[in-house]
């Protein structure tokens, strides 16, 4: 009888130490599994807080102007500011004066500038890192109808071949067409695209549409 009864109690513990074990295996897998999902969380966070961080815009465009008035300034500051751009300026080795510009008056300075082909004002300064950039936005007033001659000095100074150029102008009534066929006849080997006629007034919604048509929104 006792013999029977020591053999029961022994069956009874090793049932009992069986399921402890077993509690103890499905308590360490679920850890693991908790443990493994909240890792795979904290990763998924990561990846999408890295994906969220905006990227650097406009490495690769200079905006470049001539701004006899500062109309064309304006909207070539705000032209870098949508694009994230770097901004330059074409500053005349000899400034213009309101003489300068008094288009009434046959002998002033600009009207014997534009009715010489052979005028090429001077640049004061070069840009020495022209090459570094793919999109150069090019911005000037018009001037009787076309582009202004120290532009010619800019396109005669650098070969911008390969480079895409964008013109964009600030003009009282004429249109920037004559303006692009000029570019696109000193600088044959670049990609020029639609030019756009704007004022400071309507620069940010005029140049938003401007982008989205030519192709080079950020």
């Amino acid at each position: 009888m006792k013999r029977i009864l020591a053999v029961v109690l022994i069956a009874a513990m090793t049932l009992g130490l069986s399921a402890c074990a077993g509690t103890k295996s499905a308590d360490k897998a679920a850890s693991e599994k908790k443990n493994s999902i909240s890792s795979s969380g904290e990763q998924k966070g990561k990846i999408e807080s890295d994906n969220s961080t905006p990227k650097e815009t406009g490495d690769n465009a200079l905006v470049v102007y001539f701004s006899a008035t500062g109309n064309t300034r304006a909207v070539a500051e705000t032209l870098a500011r949508l694009q994230s751009a770097d901004l330059n300026e074409i500053v005349p080795e000899q400034p213009y004066t309101e003489e300068d510009l008094d288009y009434n008056n046959d002998t002033c300075r600009a009207n014997q500038e534009q009715n010489d082909d052979s005028a090429r004002p001077a640049i004061s300064e070069n840009i020495e890192n022209i090459n570094d950039y793919d999109v150069i936005y090019v911005g000037f007033p018009i001037w009787w109808g076309t582009l202004p001659k120290i532009l010619y000095t800019f396109f005669d100074t650098y070969d911008l071949s390969g480079k895409t150029i964008a013109p964009f102008c600030t003009s009282g009534g004429s249109g920037i067409s004559s303006a692009v066929e000029i570019i696109t006849e000193l600088e044959p080997d670049a990609v020029i695209t639609e030019g756009l006629r704007t004022e400071p007034d309507n620069a940010e919604e005029d140049l938003t549409q401007w982008l989205q048509t030519i192709g080079v929104t950020e």
